[in-house]
């Protein structure tokens, strides 16, 4: 139950991704032979994938049975998605839905997301020029999509761009397809939610442009600022406090105030104010000042082979040492608070209906844990992710931890990996991969995984908090 993108033998190559992508007409251009979409068995996937632990970049998205009850429903949706094709997009090639499996598979993109570049960037910061690269990519597949006649974008976020091996940046189409059949919930903090959704619970297509302004904020000033703050510092002319200090001296004036007026109109609180997406393209298209050099470049990033560092935080030692009442006792510890917000922050539907099941759930699986109840750890968690309509990565990786203390290791690997799809750079969710994998005598899986690991703690330890 989630989804991800897939590089294998059995599935479209890189190489051939690659090909399909030079093949599409010209730049911005619709991909023009993109393999079919097609339905996939959970072997054909597990044989694809060497049983689900190949890396995968994953995207902040959750497709549950209890969302989608209705598996033929799930893949009529995912085949209408299935149908856009455009280079600026990471296409959607296939899903699965045996048993209560919801999965999507998607083109592989090697290089992370928008948000690790530009939230959490380990040697450099995101460059104007490929800040404005994004904001033009991006409104490229709007535009596409939009004359395509799919409108609606369930949360557009930096998570949902992502990056492909030659660092050109690519709208996700997971975001086309609806949370669940109701199309009621959403994942993003309610801070950045356009307003017509806290009213009514829905979004309609001029919210993908109040989205797109959230990401140009993202953009301009590098740190996470809710929409309220940003507009109160542009109608107080303080552009130069919306922005990016790492930026100095790489832009214009005249093209960060066209961009931060852009902003500002997408951001409007009536839908009917904010312009449509061709608007958008005929903005950003002209600043691009440096088309002729690559993405990669500008990002700095390296073709090659990169070595991990093996560095490892109290968690990561512990895990390498598999000293497992260590590992608990830093679970206990740390408790919710790498989810931001993650304890007073509801969904649309859960604030508007009973929230007391949710909480009493939460407070005995917590109380299981903590006394090393295992068996009851992982019933109440249970019942809690179907409870929850916004799934935490945090009771993914108690329920991980309460199986692997039960003998559990495939479905502790399991839970692992949904918290990383939760928080895709959450150092928790990779650490306890690690622990499962050399449960199951992957040993190799499980030290790549550490470096893994250890690598986002960095980023973690130094993230913006605004």
């Amino acid at each position: 139950m989630g989804c991800f993108y897939s590089r294998s033998i059995h599935l479209p190559s890189p190489d051939d991704l690659s090909k399909l992508h030079s093949e599409n007409g010209g730049e911005g251009g619709q991909v023009q032979q993109a393999p079919a979409f097609k339905e996939y068995s959970l072997s054909e996937l597990r044989k694809a994938t060497n049983g689900f632990l190949h890396r995968f970049n994953r995207l902040r998205e959750w497709f549950s049975k209890l969302a989608w009850p209705d598996a033929q429903q799930f893949v009529v949706e995912a085949v209408g998605v299935g149908k856009l094709r455009h280079r600026r997009l990471v296409n959607l090639i296939g899903c699965c839905t045996e048993g209560d499996e919801r999965l999507l598979v998607a083109e592989y993109m090697p290089n992370d997301t928008l948000s690790k570049h530009l939230f959490h960037w380990d040697k450099q910061p995101l460059a104007w020029e490929m800040r404005v690269r994004v904001a033009h990519y991006i409104a490229q597949a709007l535009d596409y999509c939009n004359t395509a006649n799919q409108k609606i974008y369930h949360d557009f976020n930096a998570y949902r761009i992502l990056f492909d091996e030659d660092g050109d940046p690519c709208l996700s189409s997971f975001g086309f397809m609806k949370n669940s059949r109701d199309g009621k919930s959403y994942s993003t903090n309610l801070a950045y939610t356009p307003p017509e959704f806290l009213r009514t619970g829905r979004v309609i297509p001029e919210s993908v442009i109040y989205s797109y302004g959230t990401v140009l904020l993202g953009l301009l000033s590098g740190k996470h600022i809710p929409p309220s703050r940003a507009l109160d510092i542009i109608r107080g002319n303080n552009v130069l406090m919306l922005m990016d200090s790492s930026l100095e001296g790489q832009y214009a004036s005249n093209d960060a105030t066209n961009l931060v007026e852009l902003a500002s109109k997408c951001l409007q609180s009536e839908a009917r104010d904010r312009p449509d997406p061709k608007f958008l393209l005929a903005a950003v298209a002209p600043l691009q000042k440096q088309k002729e050099v690559a993405s990669y470049i500008l990002m700095g990033l390296s073709k090659g082979t990169v070595t991990l560092p093996t560095i490892l935080s109290p968690l990561g030692k512990a895990c390498a040492r598999m000293d497992l009442t260590a590992v608990h006792d830093i679970l206990l510890k740390t408790g919710y608070k790498d989810e931001e917000g993650a304890e007073n922050e509801l969904s649309f539907q859960e604030w508007t209906q009973q929230v007391q099941d949710i909480l009493n759930t939460k407070k005995f699986g917590d109380i299981a844990f903590r006394d090393s109840d295992f068996k009851n750890a992982i019933e109440y968690y249970s019942k809690l992710v179907n409870l929850m309509s916004i799934p935490s990565a945090t009771v993914f990786a108690r329920r991980a931890f309460s199986c692997l203390m039960s003998g559990q290791a495939e479905l502790a690997l399991r839970d692992a990996m949904q918290a990383q799809v939760c928080i895709p750079e959450w150092p928790t969710a990779f650490y306890l991969q690690a622990l499962a994998l050399s449960k199951l005598g992957m040993e190799t899986d499980a030290k790549d995984m550490l470096n893994d690991g250890a690598v986002l703690e960095v980023k973690w330890q130094s993230r913006y908090k605004f």
